[in-house]
C-alpha cells in the first residue's frame, strides 16, 4: 500500500520530471505575441527592416515545433540513459538539460538572441523526452502491483497540473508582460531544483538494482525503504523470478525487439497506445479552442477564463482517473475515453458546420471542447505513458520505452506541423480525420489490447509468448 516514503518518492520523481514536460507545452502560448514583437524589434535594430509575415511565421513555428524534435531525441536516448545511469540516476542527470535551458530562456532577451531561445526549446525538449521515458519507468518499478496503474498515472496528473500552472503564470497580470516573459520561460528550472533536492533522498529502482546491477542486497534495502517495512520477502521473490527470466535473454536490442514475435506483439500495442494519445485530436482541439471562444462572442478575459477552466477540468479528471484505473482497469478506461472522444468529435464537427445558425451552437461547441479534454483525461491521456512499462520484462523495458516515447513525440510533431495547413485546406472537415483515426484505435484496443490490472510481469510476458507461438488471440 501507499506509505509516506513511497509517496515522497513519487512526488520527487513526478513533480521534478512531468513538470518540465507539461510546463513547456503550455508556457510558450501566452507570450507568443510578445516574442513576435521582440523578434521584430531585434531584427529592425540589426538590419533596419522588420520581418515579413512569412519569415516571422517560419521563425515562430521553428521555435514552437523544435521542442518536439528535442522530445524525439530525448525519447530515443531513454534506453541508453536508463541502463547506464539507472532510473533514478538518469532522472538526476537529466536535470542538467533543464538548468541549461532555464539559463538560455532567462537571458535570451538580454542578449537579443533568438537563437538562444530556439536552442533552449530544443534542450528542454530533450529533457522532456527523457523524462517521459524515465519517470514512468521509475514509478512503475517502485510501485506495488495493486497500485501500479494509479502510481503510473501520477506522471500525467503532474503534467496536467503544470500545464495549468503555465497558463496561470502566462497571464498578463503575472508574468505575461513584455519585461517578464523570459522569466516565465525560465521558471522551468524550478522543477530541476526541486528534484535535485528531493530525489537523492530516495532509493534507486529495486528492479534495476536486482535485474541490471545484480545486487540483491541493495535491491532489498531499497524495497524495504519504499515499503517502510522489513516484510518484503514475497515481493523480493517475485522480483527474483522476473530477473531470472530476464537472464534467459540478457540484452534486448532494437532489432531483436522488432524481430522477436514475443516482444514485437507488446511493442505494437505500446506504439498504438502512444499514437492513440497523440493522433486523437487533443492538441488540435485545444489549439482550435481560441477561435471557438471568439465565435461564441466571449471577451478576451472570458476566453482566458475558459482556457483556465479547461485546464482545471483536465487536472480534475486526471486525478479521478488515478483512482479509477485500479478499479476499472486500463483497457476499460482507454475504450471509454476514446469512445467518448469519437462521439464528441462528431458532434463538434457538426457544430462547426452550423455554427452560424444560432448563438447557442457556439456555446455548445465550448462545452464540447471541455468535454473532449475530459474524455481524453479519463484514459488516453495517462495510460499510454505507463502501459509500455507493464508489457515488458526488465531486460526489454528500456529499449521498448525508448521506441514508444520517440514515436509519441514524433506523432506530436506531425500533428503540430500538419494541423494548420490541413485546417486551412479542409475547414471543419479536418475533424473527420480524427473521427476515422479514433474509430481505428477503438477497434484495435477492443481486439488487441490486454488488461494488465493486478497482473505480475511474468504472467503478462508468458501471455505474449503463448500468443506468439500458440494461441494468437489477445
Amino acid at each position: 500500500g501507499l506509505n509516506p516514503r513511497l509517496a515522497f518518492a513519487i512526488c520527487a520523481a513526478a513533480f521534478g520530471s512531468a513538470f518540465q514536460h507539461g510546463y513547456n507545452l503550455g508556457i510558450i502560448n501566452a507570450p507568443q505575441a510578445l516574442i513576435e514583437d521582440w523578434l521584430n524589434k531585434t531584427e529592425n535594430a540589426t538590419s533596419g527592416v522588420y520581418l515579413d509575415e512569412g519569415k516571422e511565421t517560419i521563425l515562430i513555428a521553428t521555435m514552437v515545433s523544435i521542442y518536439c524534435v528535442g522530445g524525439m531525441i530525448g525519447g530515443a536516448m531513454t534506453g541508453l540513459i536508463a541502463e547506464r545511469f539507472g532510473r533514478k540516476g538518469g532522472l538526476l542527470f537529466n536535470n542538467i538539460f533543464a538548468i541549461i535551458a532555464a539559463f538560455l530562456f532567462g537571458f535570451c532577451k538580454m542578449a537579443n538572441s533568438f537563437g538562444m531561445l530556439v536552442f533552449g526549446r530544443l534542450v528542454i525538449g530533450v529533457n522532456s523526452g527523457l523524462n517521459a521515458g524515465l519517470c514512468p519507468m521509475y514509478l512503475s518499478e517502485i510501485a506495488p502491483i495493486n497500485l501500479r496503474g494509479a502510481i503510473g498515472t501520477a506522471y500525467q496528473l503532474v503534467l496536467t497540473i503544470s500545464i495549468l500552472f503555465s497558463q496561470i503564470m502566462g497571464l498578463e497580470t503575472i508574468l505575461g508582460t513584455d519585461s517578464l516573459w523570459p522569466l516565465a520561460l525560465a521558471l522551468t528550472g524550478l522543477g530541476a531544483v526541486f528534484q535535485l533536492l528531493t530525489l537523492p533522498l530516495c532509493p534507486e529502482s529495486p528492479k534495476f538494482l536486482l535485474g541490471t546491477k545484480d545486487d540483491p542486497v541493495a535491491a532489498q534495502r531499497a524495497l524495504t525503504w519504499l515499503r517502510n517495512t522489513n516484510n518484503v520477502q514475497d515481493e523480493m521473490a517475485e522480483m527474483r523470478n522476473e530477473a531470472e527470466a530476464a537472464k534467459l535473454v540478457p540484452s534486448v536490442s532494437v532489432r531483436e525487439i522488432i524481430c522477436n514475435p514475443t516482444l514485437r506483439i507488446p511493442l505494437i500495442i505500446s506504439l498504438m497506445m502512444m499514437l492513440a494519445q497523440q493522433l486523437s485530436g487533443i492538441n488540435a482541439v485545444i489549439f482550435f479552442s481560441t477561435s471557438i471562444y471568439k465565435n461564441a462572442g466571449l471577451s478576451e478575459e472570458a476566453s482566458i477564463n475558459a482556457t483556465i477552466a479547461m485546464g482545471t477540468m483536465n487536472v480534475l479528471m486526471t486525478f479521478i482517473s488515478l483512482v479509477m484505473v485500479e478499479k476499472f482497469g486500463r483497457k476499460t478506461l482507454m475504450l471509454a475515453g476514446l469512445s467518448g472522444m469519437l462521439v464528441d468529435a462528431l458532434l463538434f464537427f457538426i457544430c462547426l458546420l452550423v455554427k452560424d445558425l444560432a448563438q447557442w451552437v457556439s456555446y455548445l461547441s465550448i462545452f464540447l471542447v471541455i468535454l473532449f479534454v475530459v474524455m481524453f483525461a479519463t484514459g488516453p491521456g495517462s495510460i499510454p505513458w505507463f502501459f509500455v512499462t507493464e508489457l515488458f520484462a526488465q531486460n526489454a523495458r528500456p529499449t521498448a520505452s525508448s521506441i514508444a516515447v520517440a514515436v509519441n513525440w514524433t506523432a506530436a510533431f506531425i500533428v503540430g506541423l500538419c494541423f494548420l495547413p490541413l485546417q486551412q485546406a479542409m475547414g471543419a472537415y479536418v475533424f473527420l480525420i480524427f473521427v476515422v483515426l479514433l474509430s481505428g484505435f477503438i477497434v484495435f484496443t477492443w481486439f488487441k489490447v490486454p488488461e494488465t490490472k493486478g497482473r505480475p510481469i511474468d504472467e503478462i510476458t508468458a501471455m505474449f509468448k503463448q500468443q506468439a507461438y500458440g494461441d494468437d488471440r489477445v
